[in-house]
């Protein structure tokens, strides 16, 4: 497990703290033109070997650092103005993948398909998130259509979809915070949503919107409490 975190701070050194904000702009202008991009791809070999500090795995950090330069091409030909946000992490996704795999087939380890497809703790938590992501979005939004109707559409007040991700988040921390027994961060986590809508609602001075965002609210915690207990009973 060691060489799998050293790895991964490998890659966190060479692409964060490394990695100038003047090479990413360029790279993605000049791209396979911009001399960085190869020096950036080599620092990374570099810092896996120093970081590892043992010449034994020279060929990990070769397979490594050409495994990532593949990826940062693939991502600087793929990746446009608008859909930058997304390409940045399917780009960290991979690398990171890469990174597990490698170590995983250099540690010689072995997986137990059948065992791990068998295990009913990996489809409670799957269906879990899945429930609490997807489904429990299409459940709230339906639920409240008819209350979301009455209020002012004012699409400038608000980011796209914002809402629907903030309830995703909240719902998986909930989730989080019960299996791990920290009931006390729910209502840190209640207490400062309630802090950061209180400015918009008073300025609104709409009972209606504070109806609609605190029905919504209640539910989504309640689905979240609601699942995250059903969970530790079928454990």
């Amino acid at each position: 497990m060691i060489l799998l975190i050293k790895l991964i701070l490998a890659h966190f050194i060479g692409d964060f703290l490394l990695q100038p904000k003047s090479w990413v702009k360029e790279k993605e202008t000049k791209k396979l033109k911009y001399p960085q991009f190869y020096l950036h791809i080599l620092l990374h070999g570099i810092l896996y070997l120093l970081i590892l500090w043992d010449w034994n795995y020279w060929l990990l950090a070769l397979v490594l650092m050409f495994a990532h330069g593949i990826i940062d091409i693939v991502k600087l030909y793929a990746q446009k103005e608008d859909n930058k946000p997304k390409w940045f992490l399917i780009d960290q996704g991979l690398h990171i993948i890469t990174i597990v795999v490698l170590w995983y087939i250099w540690s010689g380890l072995s997986f137990n398909f059948h065992e791990w497809f068998d295990n009913v703790n990996v489809w409670i938590y799957i269906t879990a998130i899945l429930f609490l992501t997807v489904v429990s979005s299409i459940i709230i939004q339906v639920l409240m259509s008819n209350w979301s109707k009455s209020l002012n559409d004012n699409n400038d007040a608000s980011l796209a979809s914002a809402g629907k991700y903030i309830g995703i988040l909240e719902r998986l921390f909930i989730f989080t915070f019960i299996l791990t027994g920290n009931w006390g961060a729910i209502g840190f986590l209640l207490a400062a949503k309630s802090v950061f809508r209180f400015g918009d609602l008073r300025e609104s001075k709409d009972r209606k919107l504070t109806e609609y965002i605190l029905i919504g609210t209640l539910l989504s915690f309640g689905i979240a409490v609601a699942t995250a207990m059903l969970v530790l009973e079928l454990q």
